[in-house]
């Protein structure tokens, strides 16, 4: 689990939810908010595939 939390990729991608929320709660709601809180989740999850890639990668020991 410390691997997910202190990874720059996920932190990266938390913070960028942060500016998504604020977003959403200030700016008006269109089509471009649900763009961009899909396009957030996909770089979360991006971001935490790499994670568990690597992970995995480092445990075979390639």
């Amino acid at each position: 689990m410390r691997k997910y939390l202190f990874s720059g990729a996920v932190i990266s991608a938390v913070i960028s939810g942060i500016g998504v929320a604020k977003t959403t709660l200030d700016g008006p709601r269109d089509w471009r908010l649900l763009l961009m809180w899909v396009s957030w989740a996909a770089s979360l999850a991006i971001a935490i595939g790499t994670v568990a890639e690597e992970t995995k990668r480092t445990e075979l020991g390639e």
